[in-house]
């Protein structure tokens, strides 16, 4: 609009393309101004897709959600830093047998050159990375572990919440039943009960030196009123402290074996699970301590792939969609 008003006689020519849409541009872009019509992948690109030449030394593995909650898994290349060279495969569905036919037909040569893969607890990530890159070092995120055991200190707090209602409830029926005004007690902090078990759930996430005054004060009255609540969160957070220690693989393994002592004598039923898990995935954990990996960049990518279709409004055309993906990541 600017160039018209500026230069109107040079620019006349230019005045029926000022008025074509978005949605005209993009089928135009879609149609004619790219090679999507003669992609060579565009017949499978909906299944999966693979770029064998992005392949490095170290891989992560991971699902995601693209369409619909239809869910795809991703092998990226965490040395290309999101940009070009990023992505290596993208799979349709999580199935290890579905996903392992596709990865296997990357040359072995090119397969065998990938020294460390990352990914998570999952049985079909760790049979699909053990039968697809036999060469690699399999290590189990940390944050998926410590996220397990997190998610066991939550339980505890929700059911002590549940109780905390009932025994409200049932408190304002008595009030009502005996004609007097129902009146909660009131912690120093302000808080009822119920109150205190809901409001404490994030600081349950972070470490102590991370609580801000008032979370200070309110973990202080929980952890008095709820003495089990302060043993499984010492739980989480000691092994939280493992991962953070700079220690080699054998001292690691000590320390998540006296830890998993610990668990062994708390008697907690939900951290006896995290502490099966654990010793299912034993070395893979302890694999985190060689190079101190985690499947970070993974989740981060996910993310740019989420990002870019709320760009886009959602998905409609899904081979066009993976056909921009790769223009951007391939």
């Amino acid at each position: 609009k600017h160039y018209l008003e500026t230069y109107p006689q040079s620019a006349r020519s230019l005045e029926p393309f000022c008025h074509i849409s978005g949605d005209e541009i993009e089928r135009s872009y879609k149609n004619h101004l790219c090679d999507y019509s003669s992609w060579s992948a565009k017949s499978h690109a909906d299944k999966w897709l693979l770029f064998a030449k992005n392949i490095g030394p170290r891989l992560c593995i991971d699902e995601t959600s693209m369409s619909n909650g239809e869910l795809y898994t991703i092998i990226s290349n965490p040395d290309a830093r999101g940009k070009k060279g990023t992505l290596v495969a993208i799979i349709e569905g999580v199935k290890s047998d579905d996903i392992i036919s596709i990865i296997n037909k990357i040359p072995e040569r090119h397969r065998r050159l990938v020294k460390e893969v990352t990914l998570d607890m999952s049985n079909s990530m760790n049979r699909i990375v053990s039968r697809c890159f036999p060469s690699a070092m399999k290590v189990i995120d940390r944050f998926h572990v410590q996220k397990e055991a997190c998610e066991a200190v939550q339980e505890l707090r929700i059911k002590h919440r549940w109780d905390a209602i009932q025994e409200e409830t049932d408190a304002r029926e008595e009030a009502k039943w005996s004609s007097k005004e129902y009146h909660p007690f009131v912690f120093p902090n302000g808080d009822t009960k119920k109150q205190l078990l809901a409001r404490s759930r994030y600081l349950l996430f972070k470490s102590p030196e991370k609580w801000s005054p008032s979370q200070k004060e309110r973990a202080g009255i929980l952890f008095a009123q709820y003495p089990d609540l302060k043993e499984a969160y010492s739980l989480t957070h000691s092994l939280r402290m493992i991962f953070s220690r700079r220690v080699k693989k054998d001292e690691a393994r000590l320390l998540l074996a006296r830890w998993y002592n610990k668990v062994d004598n708390s008697g907690f039923v939900s951290f006896n699970t995290i502490a099966g898990t654990i010793y299912e995935h034993y070395d893979e954990i302890l694999n985190y301590f060689v190079n101190r990996s985690t499947n970070a960049f993974a989740e981060s990518f996910n993310a740019k792939i989420k990002a870019f279709r709320t760009q886009l409004r959602g998905v409609t055309d899904l081979k066009f969609f993976f056909y921009r993906l790769t223009k951007l990541f391939a």
